[in-house]
């Protein structure tokens, strides 16, 4: 018998950009609680790329970078007959973005010796332009996606 389906909690736009993605954001960058440090972290960021973009709207900037950081497909393990097989699938785009979001905080906070708002703001700036270590991250899901794409009549 399958379970119940889990009521999915619906982030709330936030109070300066009114964008619920950028609410989400915040929320992944928040550590320990301290939303008030990761909101003052992300909209620092969005000034950076305001003045190094040359754009009036940082929350483009970052909705072009959820666009090229999301993944189209991904591998899930699947078991047939005692083996196990990496089965290409399509990602939904609630997951997408989750990904999307989680790669670009971790790819921040993988560089060391620099303020967390200016190493946002550059993640941001570079998967705007399809470069940078979540950009890469995609492109290995999808390298082995398409290596894997032989199993796929596994999928269920």
């Amino acid at each position: 018998m399958r379970r119940k389906l889990k009521k999915k909690n619906i982030v709330g736009p936030d109070y300066r950009w009114n964008s619920a993605k950028v609410s989400k954001l915040i929320n992944y960058v928040m550590e320990e609680g301290k939303k008030a440090t990761a909101s003052n972290i992300v909209y620092r960021a969005f000034d950076r790329i305001k003045e190094k973009g040359k754009t009036e709207n940082p929350v483009e900037v970052f909705e072009t970078a959820m666009k090229n950081v999301g993944p189209v497909v991904e591998v899930r393990s699947r078991r047939v007959g005692g083996a196990n097989y990496q089965v290409p699938r399509e990602v939904r785009p609630e997951r997408r973005l989750a990904l999307a979001l989680r790669w670009i905080v971790g790819a921040a906070r993988s560089k060391k010796g620099v303020a967390m708002h200016k190493k946002l703001a550059d993640e941001i700036l570079a998967a705007s332009n399809n470069e940078g270590e979540a950009i890469k991250k995609k492109e290995g899901v999808h390298k082995m996606a398409e290596a894997n794409k032989a199993f796929a009549h596994f999928s269920w």
